[in-house]
């Protein structure tokens, strides 16, 4: 290389320029596991030609939304980390080197949790996150009004913790975690560039509200944090529940770079530059102003 190319490579250092996925899966019907996950391996290999490096896929989206009703014998919907499963998403990813964000419910020696394990470019496990903030709706009159109650499935995670894989720093949090600005927060403190959120996100009965509502909480944790978010929802009817679909990418000042549709599913992938942390934040360096003295009733015990 020319000493002028070298000069110019060491003034211009190359953009840190990634492309992202979110694999916009479909409704599950009672122990469909195998359709579903051959729908993960086609978007999978579809992420490989376009050059991936990092996808995530929803929430316990190899399982129907079981925990909209109550159900004693749950066991069939959990897996262990070492199922066949999740073992051959795992090494689909590896071939197409895209590290992965794999969410499940998971059965573990220590209890059932909602889940999602993350996985570097070579399959390597880089860590597993386990949702924290595990929430429970009562039902509503209406279509569609089922309610949730996870509660009585899930026992929550205990960290909040950050990942290296493709290049980058990322956190995830899992659905109802998005609602809580301090977790996010935290994640962005570690060093998270990118948070990753499998999201089932459904319209409930009342889809008016809940349509215009989605994209707040993804646009607000972007642009108060100076990260991006990669939010994967699910898309379709499953039974009474209506999954909005919309996965996102939203860029660290809070505007969406790329949107899925409503209507069937969908692999979203966006470029997005890394560099554009950086530079969301001295724009608007929260880091800088923020007071921690005074946010002590926050995490203090109730």
């Amino acid at each position: 290389m020319p000493i002028s190319e070298c000069n110019n490579h060491r003034r211009f250092p190359m953009a840190r320029t990634i492309t992202v996925a979110a694999a916009q899966t479909g409704s599950v019907q009672d122990g469909d596991l195998r359709t579903i996950t051959e729908a993960a391996h086609a978007m999978l290999d579809e992420a490989g030609r376009q050059q991936v490096r990092l996808l995530t896929f929803g929430e316990l989206f190899l399982t129907p939304f079981f925990a909209n009703k109550l159900e004693e014998e749950f066991d069939r919907w959990f897996m262990q980390d070492t199922h066949e499963v999740l073992a051959g998403l795992r090494e689909k990813a590896r071939r197409h080197r895209i590290a992965l964000v794999l969410p499940f419910a998971e059965r573990a020696h220590d209890g059932y949790f909602n889940s999602a394990f993350i996985y570097d470019e070579d399959g390597r496990e880089a860590g597993r996150y386990r949702k924290t903030h595990i929430p429970a709706y009562f039902p509503s009159e209406g279509p569609g009004g089922t309610g949730s109650f996870e509660k009585f499935y899930f026992a929550p995670g205990a960290k909040l913790e950050t990942y290296a894989v493709a290049g980058t720093r990322i956190g995830v949090q899992i659905c109802n975690d998005r609602l809580y600005p301090e977790s996010s927060r935290a994640l962005a403190l570690a060093g998270a560039e990118l948070i990753a959120m499998p999201i089932a996100f459904s319209t409930y009965a009342d889809p008016q509200q809940r349509t215009s509502i989605w994209e707040i909480p993804l646009r607000a944790r972007a642009y108060e944090n100076g990260v991006f978010v990669l939010a994967c929802n699910r898309v379709g009817t499953e039974g009474p529940r209506h999954h909005l679909g919309r996965s996102m990418v939203v860029d660290p000042r809070g505007m969406i770079v790329a949107e899925a549709g409503t209507g069937k599913p969908q692999l979203l992938t966006a470029q997005i530059d890394l560099d554009a942390v950086s530079a969301a934040r001295k724009k608007f360096p929260w880091w800088r102003d923020r007071r921690p003295d005074l946010y002590g009733p926050l995490a203090a015990p109730q």
